[in-house]
């Protein structure tokens, strides 16, 4: 009964490498998170329950995820309250990445998220800022494990450290580290091992990561207030809307899964 906090991450890795920054240190920062809300008994002062789903094949094209949200019924997708979502948070070249919300670095190549993105994006936003600490938008671009819970409509967000983009002049002026690097150069490789890591990344991620989750689902006055409440879609309009999609990617000489050279789409 009620609405939900879904909190999630990856367990699998790329067969190339061992995958501990993608995605064990998401992974092992939610664990954290539920054994803590236990030991220190928020779990029962939260308004809303929280649910924490590790995903399998998110590098095969997000299958656990999608197959997760697919298997709910209409009414149980209608009880999420909120997806959060944390792939990568330990990049030794680290950003403090929020995924955008609100739809203002739509030049990055995504788009705002369903109704309630952007209140999501603003309780990490605002947490950090008490913390006098830079945060940087991030595409929606479906690249990781909200990308199925926003095709339906289920508000999202959550935290990201950097992948295998290069690190701008002016980011590492503002988070230190190397311009022109990648910001995770052992991305989906065999290095990405525990020497990969950033534990200073892990910490200050981490720590957003818990407080947005118990804010999120501790608040009585919940996330959006005045603003247009989210419009969960059944699975009949998204499998309308899939069928739309593939036709217009079948006149491209596309699919939905793959590019047109037969690749995978890119995750995370």
């Amino acid at each position: 009964p009620g609405q939900a906090v879904v909190v999630g991450a990856h367990l699998d890795s790329v067969a190339e490498g061992p995958g501990i920054n993608d995605n064990g240190t998401g992974s092992a920062a939610i664990l954290e998170m539920a054994l803590q809300l236990r030991k220190l008994k928020i779990d029962k002062k939260l308004q809303r329950p929280v649910r924490f789903v590790f995903f399998g094949a998110e590098e095969a094209g997000l299958l656990g995820s999608q197959h997760y949200v697919d298997s709910l019924s209409d009414l149980q997708r209608s009880r999420i309250y909120a997806n959060l979502n944390f792939d990568m948070l330990g990049s030794p070249n680290y950003v403090r990445f929020v995924y955008d919300g609100n739809g203002s670095a739509t030049d990055l190549g995504g788009e705002a998220g369903p109704a309630g993105s952007a209140q999501i994006e603003k309780v990490f936003t605002n947490y950090y800022g008490a913390k006098k600490l830079a945060t940087t938008p991030t595409a929606f671009d479906g690249r990781s494990d909200y990308g199925p819970f926003i095709e339906y409509g289920i508000p999202a967000g959550g935290l990201f450290s950097g992948a295998e983009g290069l690190k701008t002049e002016e980011e590492a002026a503002t988070y230190g580290g190397t311009a022109g690097a990648a910001y995770d150069s052992c991305y989906h490789q065999a290095c990405d091992d525990i020497s990969n890591l950033s534990t200073q990344g892990i910490s200050e991620l981490g720590d957003g990561a818990a407080y947005a989750t118990i804010r999120i689902a501790q608040s009585k006055l919940g996330l959006y207030g005045d603003a247009p409440k989210p419009t969960i879609k059944t699975k009949a309009q998204v499998k309308a809307q899939k069928k739309a999609q593939m036709k217009v990617l079948q006149k491209q000489g596309r699919s939905t899964r793959a590019t047109a050279d037969g690749e995978h789409a890119l995750t995370r």
